[in-house]
C-alpha cells in the first residue's frame, strides 16, 4: 500500500507494473542492497522482460514525471551483483538504442556517463574480467559517449582509457568484443588530449593490425576500425606515426576499388580515404603520398568511378586529398609587385605600402622558402576553445565602442581653413543677375565643350580583320537582325516595383500633363526605363558622313604617342594599300545618345596613365548597347569543378603533355612571340586593361595571370583583356590563376563578359554574358605570406572558363564586368553638357588633380530658378543638398552605370526629373579613383591604398580626392548646410541584388553585448526611409540584404565617416551585384547595364519620394508605406534568432548538389560525403 501512495503521489498511474518494480527498487536502495542480491536480479529481470516486450513501458520510464532512470543509475552504482549489473545493461541497451538523443541526453543529465566509467574501472579490477559485462557496457558507452561534448575529459580523469585499449589488445581476435571497444574508442579519440595519449599507447599501430585487403567477414568491424583510426589520425602526432603506413593504406584501397565490383562497401573504401585526407594534413604525409604513387592511383581510380553517381563520394574526397597533395607551384612570376611603378613623393609611415617599399633588393615575394603547412609539434587540449569561438563569431567586428557610435560634437578643421572650398558652393550664394533669362540657350556650366576630332581614328589590336561589305554594317542607320534596343530613357519613368515574372521590360512614358502629386501617389505600382527611343535633340551628333577607322596589321599601331596624326594624303593612301583593313564602324550614335567615338578619341589624348597607353579598346571606341535578350544566371553543371581539377591534375601525372609556352608577358614587353598561328593573341595595353601573363598550357587551354593594383602586391580580381587568333569551334579554356578571394559569384552562375568586334561592325556591339563549365577554387599555386599579409601556406584560386568561337579572324574582348573607363566617363560629361536644358542648372569643376595627372570632375546639377525675385532666389539657394560618389573602387565598374543612370535622369527633361532637380542642390563626384580605373587596378589608387578606408584621416598628398571631397562635406557642416542624404556607389562580388548598408546606433547596439540605457539609444528611424522606399519601388533591390551595423573594420569608409563626422543620418553605401538577383523582378537574371542604369533612375525617383514623405504635411497621409519601425522589429527578430549580425543577412548561397571546396586550406575542410555537399563558406566581403 505505501508503494501504491508513493507512486500516486508522483503523478504516475498506479496501475503501471514497471513502476512498481522501480518502487521495490528504490527500497533496496535505501537498504543499502544488504538483502539477498537475488531480489534485485529478479526485479531488474521482470523490469528487462517490460522493456523488450512493450514500447508503452520504455515510454513510462523515460517520461519527464518518472523517476525510473534515476532509480536504475542508483542501483547500477550500489550493486556488486553481475547479473544484476548485467541486468540493468541490457535495460539501458534497450532504453537507449531508440528514442534518439533526447533519451540519452536524459541519461547524461542524470550523471549516468561517469557512473558507467566508474564500472569500467572497477571491472578492470577484476581477473579476468567478464566478457559479457565488458561487452554490454561498452556497448552503452558507445551509445551515450557521441552525446555527452565531456565524455572524452571524463574518461580521461577516471582512467578508462586505458582500460579499453588493454581489453583491445587483448581480444583481437574476439570480433563480438571488438566492435563496441572499437566504437568507445572512437568517441574517446574525439578529443585531442585523448588521441595524442592514446597514440603513445600503441592504438595507431594497433589499428593497422585490424584493418586489411578486400574480405567478405567482418565488415562492419573493418569499417568501424577505419572510422576509429581516421578519429585518431586527425592529431598530427598521430598522423606522423601513421606516414609509413600511407604505402599500405594505398594497396587496401586499390583492393577494395577492384574487387567491390558491385559498390555495396562504399563506406569501407569511403574510410579508407578518411585515413589518407587525415595523414596528408602534414607535410611528411603529403611527402609519403607522392612517393607511394599515390596522386596516379587515385587519379586512375576516380577515373573509374565517374560513371556512379553514388560513388561521388569517394571522388570528392579523392579530388581534396589530390589537390592538398599536388606540390605548391610557383606563379610563372619573377616578382608579384605591379608590372607599372608610379613613384610615390611621400610613402606612408606604415603599412602594406612602406614594407613594399622597404622590402630588401632580391627578396623573393612570389613564394615562401618553406611550405608552411607544416605541423605543430605539442598539441593542447582545446576543447573549449571551439565553443567560445562559435560564441564569439559572429560579433567579432561590430562596434562596441559606443562613443564611437556617437556623431562628433566637435569639428576637426577650422572654418578658415575651409573657407578656400567656397568656390564649389557658388549656387549657394549665386543672385543670377547676369543671367538672361530670355536666353534660351545660356545657361551655367564650367567646363566648355571639347571640339571634335575629324580625322582617322587608329584602332590597334592584334590582328586586322577582313573587309566587310557595306551591306553588312549600318552605317546610315539600317539595323540588321536583330533590331538594336532603342536609347534607354531614364528620364521618364514612372513609379512601382513590378513583381512579375522575368518577363521582358514593359515602358510606359509618363505623360508631361499629368500632375505630379497623380504620378507620385497614384502611380505607385512600377519603376521601368521608358525604351521608346532617344530623346530628340541635344545628343545625336550626325556622323553618318565619319570616314571609317582603320585597323592596324599585325603590330598594333600607337595613337598620338609621337604627336603626329596621319594626313589626308596618308590615309587615303592606306585606303588604297590595304583594302582588306577598312573597318565599316556602326553608327553607334543613333543606338547611344551619350557616345560618339570622334570624342572618345578626343578625350583619351588628355587621359594619362602610369604605362602611358597609346591604344584604344574596341569596346570603349564602339560603345555598347544593351541587348535585346535576358541573360539568365547560369546553370551550374554537375561535377563541372571535379573536372576541372581532374584536368589540373593530369599536368602533374602527363607532364609530357603540357607545353608550357608563354604567348603573352607584359614584363617583357619587347619579346614577339612567333608560333604560325598555333596560339592566341593577346593584349591588355590600354585604359583599364588587365591582363599580365599569358601561359598556353596545352593546345586550347591557357593559363592567366593578372597584375597587381600599383603599388600593391596583390588585389588580382579585374581582368579585361583582347584575344585574337582563335580558331571557330575550338574548345578553348581560360584559367586566371592568380583570383585571392576564398569564394565568387562565378560559382553561382554569374558569366564572364564578352566584346567581339564581328559583331560589333554587323551591328550589334555590346558586352554579352558568356562561358560554360565556369567555376572557382582553391588551386596548387603558392601564395608568398608576403602577399597574403604575413600568413603563410596560402594558396591562390582559379576561375575558370571554357569559350568556342563564333566568327573566323575575330577580335574578341573580356572582361570581369561591363568596362566604363574614365575617358567615357569624360566623354559622357560633355555629351550630359550638350542635353542640358535652359531649365537645368549644371556646373562642371575640377575638384583636383590626382596623383597621375588626372581631373576629378564635381558636378553640381539643379533646377535653375524660375526668376531673379528675392523669393526664388531664396528657395534656390536653401534647397536641401544631396551628396553622392561613385567608383572608389576601380574594378566595381557596375558603380559607374548605376552613376550613369542617375546623371542621365537628372539630366533629363521628364516633369519628375525638373521635379528632382526643383527639390535637391546635387553635388557628385562620378569617379572617386580616376588613376585606379584608368591603370586596371581593382582596389587600389596610385598611392597603393583603398581609398575607401582613408576617410578618417586622407593625406591631401596621398589622397587628394578623399581629402578634398571629405573637405567639401566638412564646409557644408561648418555652414550649417549638410546634406540630406549621402550615398556612395560601389560594387558586390559576394551577394546578389542592390541593397544598401546605412549606419544606426540602435542596430549596432543589438548585436553587441553592450549595456546601454534607452536614452543612450534614442535614434530617429529616419535611416530606413530611403532603402524602403527602394524596396518597394526597385526590382532589383533587396530590403533584406540591407543592413545598418557599424563594423570596426568599415570605421574609415566614406558612409561611417559621413555619419559620424558630418552628422548625416541618411549616408549610405548603396551596393550593385556583379552577377543578379534571386529574387522579384529580376530574379534568375543576370544584371546588365539596362538595369544598372535604371537602378541609377530609380534612386533620383525615391529621392524625390523621400522629400514628399518626409514633408510634415504629407508624412500622416502615407505613413503606411513606410511602418519603418515594425519593420526594424520584424528584422531584429530575425537575426536574433538565427544569426549573430545583420550583416550576414541574405548573405550564404544555396549549397551545390556537388562538394565544392573554395575556401578550406589543407586539414580543415568538412567532410560531406553522406550528404553530397552542405553550404560553402561563404566569407562576408562588403566592398564599402
Amino acid at each position: 500500500m505505501n508503494k501504491h501512495n508513493m507512486t500516486t503521489e508522483k503523478g504516475i498511474p498506479s496501475n503501471s507494473r514497471v513502476l512498481m518494480l522501480f518502487g521495490q527498487l528504490e527500497k533496496l536502495n535505501r537498504e543499502s542492497m544488504l538483502v539477498d542480491p537475488e531480489i534485485a536480479r529478479q526485479i531488474t529481470a521482470k523490469v528487462l522482460h517490460l522493456i523488450q516486450t512493450q514500447e508503452k513501458t520504455r515510454k513510462e520510464i523515460m517520461s519527464k514525471a518518472s523517476s525510473g532512470m534515476e532509480v536504475i543509475l542508483a542501483t547500477l552504482e550500489n550493486t556488486q551483483d553481475l547479473q544484476t549489473i548485467l541486468n540493468i545493461l541490457y535495460i539501458l541497451n534497450e532504453l537507449l538504442t531508440v528514442g534518439g538523443g533526447r533519451r540519452i541526453g536524459v541519461f547524461v543529465s542524470k550523471g549516468g556517463t561517469g557512473i558507467l566509467l566508474q564500472l569500467v574501472i572497477r571491472a578492470s579490477k577484476e581477473s579476468p574480467p567478464s566478457e559479457e559485462f565488458m561487452l554490454q557496457l561498452h556497448s552503452v558507452l558507445a551509445k551515450v559517449g557521441p552525446k555527452d561534448r565531456k565524455f572524452g575529459v571524463k574518461a580521461r580523469l577516471n582512467g578508462a582509457l586505458n582500460v579499453t585499449v588493454n581489453l583491445l589488445k587483448q581480444n583481437l581476435q574476439n570480433h563480438k568484443l571488438l566492435l563496441p571497444c572499437l566504437l568507445v574508442l572512437q568517441v574517446y579519440s574525439s578529443n585531442t588530449v585523448n588521441a595524442v595519449s592514446l597514440g603513445k599507447n600503441g592504438v595507431v599501430e594497433l589499428m593497422f593490425r585490424i584493418i586489411g585487403p578486400y574480405s567478405k567477414k567482418n565488415t562492419s568491424l573493418l569499417k568501424v576500425s577505419l572510422d576509429t583510426l581516421g578519429a585518431l589520425l586527425k592529431s598530427k602526432t598521430n598522423a606522423q606515426r601513421a606516414v609509413v603506413h600511407v604505402p599500405v593504406l594505398l594497396y587496401i584501397y586499390q583492393d577494395w576499388h577492384r574487387n567491390d565490383t558491385r559498390h555495396r562497401h562504399i563506406l569501407i573504401r569511403k574510410g579508407i580515404l578518411g585515413c589518407l585526407k587525415n595523414i596528408t594534413n602534414i607535410k611528411l604525409g603529403r611527402k609519403a603520398f607522392i612517393d607511394a604513387d599515390g596522386m596516379r592511383i587515385l587519379y586512375n581510380t576516380s577515373n573509374e568511378c565517374l560513371p556512379v553517381r553514388t560513388l561521388d563520394p569517394l571522388i570528392n574526397t579523392s579530388s581534396l586529398i589530390m589537390r592538398k597533395c599536388f606540390p605548391k607551384n610557383r606563379l610563372p612570376l619573377s616578382t608579384i609587385k605591379s608590372v607599372f611603378h608610379h613613384q610615390l613623393l611621400r610613402v606612408p609611415a606604415g603599412g602594406p605600402v612602406a614594407q613594399l617599399y622597404n622590402q630588401p633588393l632580391g627578396v623573393d615575394d612570389v613564394v615562401d622558402e618553406s611550405d608552411n603547412n607544416e605541423d605543430a609539434e605539442a598539441e593542447n587540449d582545446t576543447e573549449n576553445e571551439v565553443e567560445e569561438k562559435y560564441r564569439h563569431a559572429g560579433n567579432d567586428d561590430v562596434e562596441t565602442d559606443i562613443n564611437k557610435l556617437r556623431p562628433k560634437e566637435t569639428h576637426s578643421r577650422p572654418f578658415e581653413e575651409l573657407k578656400i572650398y567656397e568656390r564649389f558652393f557658388m549656387e549657394l550664394s549665386e543672385d543670377f543677375q547676369v543671367f538672361n533669362f530670355d536666353n534660351p540657350k545660356r545657361g551655367v556650366t564650367a567646363t566648355p565643350a571639347a571640339p571634335k576630332s575629324h580625322r582617322p581614328i587608329i584602332v590597334p589590336t592584334a590582328q586586322a580583320l577582313p573587309l566587310k561589305t557595306p551591306t553588312a554594317a549600318p552605317l546610315q542607320g539600317e539595323c540588321p537582325h536583330p533590331a538594336p534596343v532603342p536609347a534607354l530613357g531614364l528620364d521618364t519613368i514612372n513609379i512601382t516595383k513590378d513583381q512579375d515574372g522575368c518577363g521582358d521590360h514593359t515602358h510606359s512614358r509618363s505623360h508631361p500633363g499629368a500632375g505630379l502629386e497623380q504620378e507620385l501617389v497614384q502611380g505607385l505600382e512600377r519603376v521601368a526605363l521608358d525604351g521608346a527611343g532617344p530623346q530628340g535633340g541635344g545628343g545625336g551628333v550626325n556622323k553618318h558622313n565619319r570616314q571609317p577607322p582603320i585597323l592596324a596589321g599585325a603590330v598594333a599601331a600607337r595613337l598620338g604617342g609621337e604627336g603626329e596624326e596621319m594626313s589626308a594624303e596618308d590615309w587615303a593612301e592606306e585606303e588604297e594599300s590595304d583594302e582588306g583593313a577598312v573597318l565599316h564602324v556602326p553608327d553607334t550614335a543613333l543606338l547611344l545618345p551619350l557616345h560618339d567615338p570622334d570624342l572618345y578619341m578626343e578625350m583619351v589624348k588628355s587621359t594619362r596613365s602610369v604605362p602611358q597607353f597609346s591604344e584604344v579598346a574596341y569596346p570603349d571606341y564602339f560603345g555598347h548597347v544593351a541587348p535585346t535578350s535576358r541573360e539568365h544566371i547560369l546553370e551550374r553543371v554537375y561535377g563541372v569543378q571535379r573536372t576541372k581539377i581532374f584536368q589540373d591534375i593530369e599536368r602533374l601525372i602527363h607532364p609530357n603533355d603540357i607545353l608550357d609556352k608563354v604567348v603573352y608577358d607584359l614584363d617583357i614587353q619587347s619579346c614577339t612571340v612567333v608560333d604560325g598561328g598555333e596560339s592566341l593573341k593577346f593584349n591588355s595595353q590600354f585604359e583599364s586593361g588587365n591582363l599580365r601573363k599569358a601561359v598556353q598550357v596545352r593546345k586550347f587551354e591557357y593559363d592567366l595571370v593578372l597584375n597587381s593594383d600599383i603599388n600593391s602586391n596583390h588585389y588580382h580580381q579585374w581582368f579585361y583583356f583582347e584575344v585574337s587568333g582563335m580558331r571557330v569551334g575550338a574548345p578553348y579554356r581560360f584559367n586566371i590563376i592568380n583570383c585571392e578571394k576564398s569564394n565568387s559569384q562565378f560559382n553561382y552562375g554569374m558569366q564572364v563578359l564578352m566584346y567581339s568586334v564581328q559583331e560589333a561592325i554587323s551591328g550589334r556591339p555590346r558586352w554579352v554574358r558568356t562561358g560554360t563549365d565556369i567555376c572557382y577554387y582553391k588551386n596548387h599555386f603558392s601564395r608568398s605570406s608576403i602577399a597574403a599579409g604575413g600568413q603563410k601556406g596560402k594558396s591562390y584560386y582559379t576561375m575558370t572558363f571554357s569559350m568556342t568561337f563564333n566568327h573566323k579572324d575575330d577580335v574578341c574582348y573580356f572582361a570581369y564586368h561591363y568596362p566604363y573607363t574614365y575617358t567615357t566617363l569624360k566623354m559622357h560629361l560633355q555629351k550630359l553638357e550638350a542635353l542640358r536644358t535652359p531649365q537645368t542648372y549644371l556646373r562642371e569643376d575640377v575638384l583636383c588633380e590626382t596623383l597621375g595627372g588626372n581631373s576629378c570632375p564635381l558636378l553640381t546639377i539643379t533646377a535653375m530658378p524660375e526668376s531673379t525675385s528675392n523669393d526664388q532666389i531664396c528657395q534656390f539657394r536653401n534647397r536641401p543638398l544631396v551628396f553622392l560618389s561613385s567608383r572608389v573602387h576601380p574594378g566595381e565598374t557596375n558603380a559607374s552605370w548605376v552613376m550613369k543612370g542617375t546623371l542621365e535622369f537628372l539630366m533629363g527633361s521628364s516633369p519628375l526629373a525638373h521635379s528632382l532637380r526643383e527639390a535637391y542642390i546635387f553635388k557628385i563626384v562620378p569617379m572617386l579613383n580616376p588613376d585606379g580605373v584608368v591603370n586596371g587596378n581593382h582596389r587600389c589608387s596610385l598611392s597603393g591604398e583603398d581609398l575607401n578606408r582613408q576617410w578618417q584621416n586622407p593625406s591631401p598628398e596621398l589622397h587628394p580626392t578623399i581629402y578634398h571631397t571629405k573637405s567639401l562635406l566638412q564646409y557644408l557642416a561648418a555652414i550649417q548646410r549638410a546634406p540630406l542624404v549621402f550615398c556612395d556607389y560601389h560594387g558586390h562580388s559576394r551577394k546578389k541584388n542592390v541593397f544598401m548598408y546605412g549606419c544606426s546606433l540602435k542596430e549596432t547596439v543589438w548585436e553587441t553585448n553592450i549595456s546601454a540605457t534607452s536614452c543612450e539609444l534614442h535614434e530617429d528611424l529616419g535611416y530606413r526611409t530611403l532603402p524602403k522606399i527602394l524596396s518597394q519601388m526597385a526590382p532589383a533591390f533587396s530590403m533584406a540584404s540591407c543592413s545598418f551595423v557599424v563594423e570596426r573594420s568599415k570605421e574609415a569608409t566614406a558612409r561611417v565617416v559621413v555619419w559620424r563626422e558630418i552628422g548625416v543620418q541618411r549616408s549610405y553605401t548603396m551596393e550593385s551585384t556583379l552577377c543578379g538577383c534571386d529574387q522579384g523582378k529580376y530574379k534568375g537574371l543576370q544584371i546588365g547595364t539596362r538595369e544598372l542604369e535604371e537602378m541609377g533612375a530609380q534612386f533620383c525617383v525615391a529621392l524625390l519620394r523621400l522629400k514628399r514623405l518626409t514633408s510634415p504635411l504629407k508624412l500622416r497621409n502615407h505613413a503606411h508605406l513606410l511602418d519603418v519601425e515594425s519593420d526594424l522589429m520584424e528584422t531584429r527578430c530575425k537575426v536574433s534568432s538565427s544569426n549573430p549580425s545583420t550583416y550576414l543577412l541574405e548573405d550564404e548561397e544555396a549549397s551545390f548538389m556537388e562538394e565544392v571546396d573554395y575556401s578550406a586550406e589543407s586539414g580543415d575542410e568538412p567532410d560531406t560525403a553522406d550528404n553530397h555537399l552542405s553550404e560553402s563558406n561563404n566569407h562576408r566581403d562588403s566592398l564599402t
